[in-house]
């Protein structure tokens, strides 16, 4: 079975992140804040990091329920520094209870996060007919603007290159190689 170049075939995780997840629809809006908090946990760091420790932010987490995020208390966020389970960096322990309030905002007025983030591609992915993996780029000119617009709506660690990370992994945008049994 041919899979997407990047894959790591020695990281079961690797392999079963690819294999069930990247580039799959995602339309559940717990799922798409999961995937929203881990790529911006990505920030300077490998995505093999954050697959090792996904489990231990869910526990970490309420695994993901917004609400119960968005109402965690400054001492149970300074408690989670303390967990060599997760990546302890404190700002962006802090920004995922900042991002859930945004995140209950725009639920709020769209009704779904997902009806938010969809209406960016029109509710059909973005299939590239992508041959190499290393002729991805790592932001667009749709990335920009929807990073932009999710800071202004007081989102945080969501850059350019973030955001477009988080359009690949919730199938918004189809970078899987054609050749990959996945395409």
């Amino acid at each position: 079975m041919k899979r997407c170049g990047w894959v790591k075939e020695n990281n079961p995780l690797y392999i079963a992140y690819h294999d069930q997840e990247w580039g799959r629809i995602v339309e559940e809006d717990q799922r798409l804040f999961e995937l929203l908090c881990l790529e911006s946990y990505q920030a300077g760091l490998s995505w093999e990091t954050v697959l090792n420790k996904r489990e231990a932010f869910r526990q970490a987490f309420y695994d993901y329920d917004v609400i119960k995020v968005a109402e965690m208390s400054d001492r149970e966020l300074e408690k989670l520094l303390e967990n060599p389970a997760i990546i302890r960096h404190r700002a962006k322990i802090f920004a995922t209870r900042h991002n859930a309030q945004a995140f209950l905002k725009l639920q709020k007025e769209y009704g779904t996060f997902a009806a938010y983030l969809w209406s960016w591609v029109d509710f059909t992915p973005i299939d590239n007919l992508v041959k190499d993996y290393r002729e991805v780029p790592s932001k667009t000119s749709l990335s920009e603007r929807l990073s932009k617009d999710l800071k202004k709506r007081g989102f945080t660690f969501v850059g350019p290159v973030c955001v477009y990370s988080y359009m690949q992994a919730t199938g918004l945008v189809n970078d899987h190689e054609v050749a990959c049994f996945a395409h």
